[in-house]
C-alpha cells in the first residue's frame, strides 16, 4: 500500500516535472522603464500569451538591463535574444537601409504611419530583416519633437553653432548641413549628456523625452502636433527561427497578443504627444509649437535635409 502510494506520488512529481520544463522562456529586451508606453506594449504580448496557456512565458528586462540599447539587433539577429522593442535606426549601422525608418518628412502624422505599415516600403525593411533572421511581431512609430537646454530649437538656424543629439543618420546629417555640431547618443543619454553641458539640444520621441525627464534639464520644448517632422520606427521584434521553433498554439498566441498590442500601440502613440506637451507645461518649460505644413520653417527644414 505504501510502495502504491509513493510509486504513484513519484509519478505526479514527474509529470509535473516534465509539465514545467516543457514550458518555453522567451527573453524580451528594451531600453526604457515600466511607465513607458513600448514596455505597456510588451507587457501587453506577454500577458495574451500567459493567458493562452500555451506553456510559453515571455520575461521583459527593461531599462537596459540586458542589453545596452544600441546593442540589442545582433544578439537578437543571432537567437541570443529572442524579443526586442527597437528604433530600428539604432541599427542603421549594421543595414544602411534601417535608416530609412527616421527620415525627415518621410512620415507626416499616426494615420499616415499605420498605412505605412502596410505598404510596399515596409514590406522592403522586413525582407532586410528576414535576411537576417529577424521578423516584426507589432509595427508602430512614435512621434517626437525637439528641446533647448537655453532656447527653442525650432528652425534650422536654432541649431547653428549648438552641440545636438539626432536618434538617426538622416536627422544628424541635417543638422550638421544647419550647422550643428552632432553627438550620437542613445536616448537613454540624454539627461546626463544635458546635465554635464555635453549638449544643447535634442530630438527624440514624446514618450522618450517624459520617460528620461528631459523637462528637467530643458527650457523650451517643441512638440509634435498635428504634424511632425519627426517620426521614428520602434517596432517589437523576434528572432524568426525561435518562432518557428514553438509550437502552432504558442505562434498563435504570440501573433493574437501581437494584434492587440499593435492597435493599443498606435492609440497611445497619438496620445503621447499632447500628454508630453502637458508634462513640459506643468514643468515650468516654454513650449513652441511645431510649424505647420507649408510654413516657411518646415520647407527650409527640408531644403537642409
Amino acid at each position: 500500500m505504501t510502495r502504491s502510494y509513493l510509486t504513484t506520488a513519484a509519478m505526479v512529481a514527474l509529470c509535473a516535472g516534465a509539465t514545467m520544463a516543457n514550458a518555453t522562456e522567451l527573453r524580451l529586451s528594451h531600453q526604457w522603464s515600466n511607465q513607458d508606453v513600448r514596455n505597456a506594449v510588451a507587457q501587453i504580448v506577454a500577458d495574451e500569451v500567459a493567458a493562452a496557456d500555451v506553456d510559453l512565458d515571455i520575461k521583459i528586462f527593461g531599462s537596459q538591463s540586458l542589453f545596452k540599447a544600441r546593442e540589442q539587433y545582433t544578439p537578437l539577429s543571432r537567437g541570443q535574444l529572442d524579443m526586442t522593442v527597437l528604433p530600428l535606426s539604432y541599427a542603421g549601422g549594421q543595414r544602411p537601409e534601417y535608416n530609412l525608418t527616421l527620415m525627415p518628412g518621410l512620415v507626416k502624422n499616426h494615420d499616415h504611419a499605420a498605412r505605412l505599415n502596410e505598404s510596399p516600403f515596409m514590406e522592403s525593411i522586413e525582407a532586410t530583416l528576414a535576411e537576417d533572421d529577424v521578423m516584426v511581431l507589432v509595427h508602430g512609430y512614435l512621434a517626437g519633437g525637439f528641446a533647448g537646454k537655453e532656447s527653442c530649437m525650432t528652425s534650422p538656424d536654432d541649431v547653428n553653432g549648438q552641440q545636438m543629439r539626432a536618434a538617426g543618420k538622416a536627422f544628424e546629417q541635417m543638422l550638421a548641413g544647419a550647422g550643428a555640431s552632432i553627438a550620437s547618443m542613445a536616448s537613454s543619454e540624454i539627461y546626463n549628456a544635458m546635465q554635464t553641458g555635453v549638449l544643447d539640444g535634442a530630438n527624440t520621441s514624446s514618450s522618450s523625452f517624459v520617460s528620461y525627464r528631459i523637462y528637467e534639464q530643458v527650457a523650451c520644448y517643441t512638440p509634435p502636433g498635428d504634424y511632425a517632422l519627426w517620426f521614428m520606427y520602434q517596432p517589437l521584434l523576434m528572432n524568426k527561427s525561435t518562432f518557428d521553433d514553438l509550437n502552432e498554439d504558442q505562434q498563435a498566441a504570440l501573433l493574437a497578443g501581437a494584434e492587440k498590442a499593435q492597435a493599443y500601440y498606435l492609440e497611445e502613440a497619438k496620445k503621447e504627444d499632447a500628454e508630453s506637451r502637458r508634462v513640459f507645461e506643468e514643468a515650468g518649460v516654454e513650449i513652441e509649437l511645431c510649424p505647420k505644413v507649408g510654413d516657411g520653417v518646415i520647407r527650409r527644414h527640408f531644403e537642409v535635409a
